[in-house]
């Protein structure tokens, strides 16, 4: 992650995670989540079928669209894929308006799919663990207004009392002035009602802090990686256990040494598997012997990736079908593109759409352009000026 992607004084402990945020919600009641489906998700063999969809980012319509264009969900929205499983490879969250609504969906289906002898596997994406860690700027600010409850006054100024009183100190120390009415002017634009209670559901013992901590970053089903961003060899080499576990640490118990050293870890680096982009850009020529290397380490045929959208608004598979980008840009922001990929028993990969089913059409292994650069990319700037002035850092 480059400098400009994580702007850190050393402040923003766990402490002041739980103390100052959990400590002004106090009084509201803690919803604990549903436990995560039993079973590793690395080596899983014998799925009869397999559907994978791209980045959700609170398009709650398109995406249960999508699924019942898929076969996997009956006209009412409940698990009809009978023994399938089902790859959702994050981002459901930020930049939409219902992605709390698309979680809750997960939830119910994760069991509903387990009881039908099927299975969902709801993956980590960079914008899930962004959430995770504070960084809520891709927030919709109406979407905090279904986290209002009556008593969301009174813990946001609680919630304000304390910021305000951390970042004072801070300035202070820094031998800084500060200007309380600017810093409340800003505090009351980023912290709207709801906000507070957003924060905590998102906490380790929330609803969906809880739930999201437990899941996983990859899969590997009948030789096929499924993932958020995409691997560099090195870390392709630690293994998926190795990998699931090391980001299931760091956005867990190692939470404040994730922040201290988010360049070098896998759940925030530039380089993990839930931010990079190397699998995704350059020509085929380029791509194909890092695609290699990854797939060798690994030991599957194919990766798998969401995270970059393809500028075609459809599927998008290189190198011979070894990366498969499924990231068509479902959400309004990138014109809505819904599609899922099914893989079936024998390997075979069709892209599916609302109105249709294509078989994909792989390309020559090496010499072709890849499929155009990402809409939208890491924005630069930004951030929570409270936050920040408070000593919270900065991830983008």
């Amino acid at each position: 992650m480059s400098s400009h992607l994580l702007r850190r004084t050393n402040l923003f402990p766990r402490t002041l995670f739980r103390r100052t945020l959990l400590a002004a919600l106090a009084a509201a009641a803690v919803v604990p989540g549903p436990p995560a489906s039993a079973g590793s998700p690395c080596g899983v063999k014998g799925a009869p079928r397999i559907v994978a969809v791209g980045d959700v980012h609170g398009s709650y319509d398109r995406f249960v669209g999508i699924l019942q264009a898929a076969g996997v969900l009956d006209a009412s929205g409940k698990w009809a894929g009978g023994r399938a499983h089902l790859v959702q490879v994050g981002d459901v969250l930020d930049r939409g308006l219902e992605g709390p609504k698309v979680l809750d969906f997960l939830m119910r289906l994760e069991s509903q799919a387990e009881k039908a002898g099927g299975r969902v596997y709801p993956l980590l994406g960079n914008h899930e663990v962004m959430n995770l860690l504070g960084d809520l700027r891709y927030v919709s600010a109406d979407e905090y207004k279904s986290f209002r409850t009556p008593q969301s006054e009174r813990r946001r100024e609680h919630l304000y009392e304390l910021s305000m009183a951390r970042a004072r100190d801070n300035a202070k120390a820094r031998g800084e002035p500060f200007e309380e009415a600017a810093f409340r002017a800003k505090f009351n634009e980023q912290a709207p009602l709801g906000y507070s209670e957003r924060l905590e559901a998102f906490s380790e013992s929330g609803r969906y802090g809880r739930w999201l901590r437990k899941h996983d970053t990859l899969a590997t089903i009948d030789g096929v990686a499924f993932l958020h961003g995409g691997l560099t060899p090195e870390v392709a080499a630690l293994g998926c256990e190795a990998i699931n576990e090391k980001v299931r640490r760091e956005i867990g118990p190692d939470f404040e040494e994730t922040l201290a050293g988010a360049p070098t870890t896998l759940a925030a680096g530039e380089n993990g598997p839930l931010w990079y982009r190397g699998l995704a850009r350059g020509t085929d020529a380029e791509v194909a012997p890092l695609a290699e290397a990854v797939l060798k380490a690994l030991g599957v045929r194919a990766v798998v990736i969401g995270h970059t959208v393809t500028g075609t608004g459809a599927i998008v598979a290189r190198i011979g079908g070894k990366i498969v980008m499924i990231d068509a840009g479902m959400t309004d922001q990138y014109g809505g593109h819904a599609a899922a990929l099914e893989i079936d028993a024998e390997g075979r990969m069709t892209a599916i759409y609302p109105d249709r089913r294509e078989p994909l059409q792989l390309p020559a292994a090496a010499g072709l352009e890849a499929a155009p650069g990402p809409v939208g990319a890491r924005r630069p700037g930004g951030g929570s000026f409270w936050l920040a002035a408070a000593g919270v850092a900065d991830l983008h």
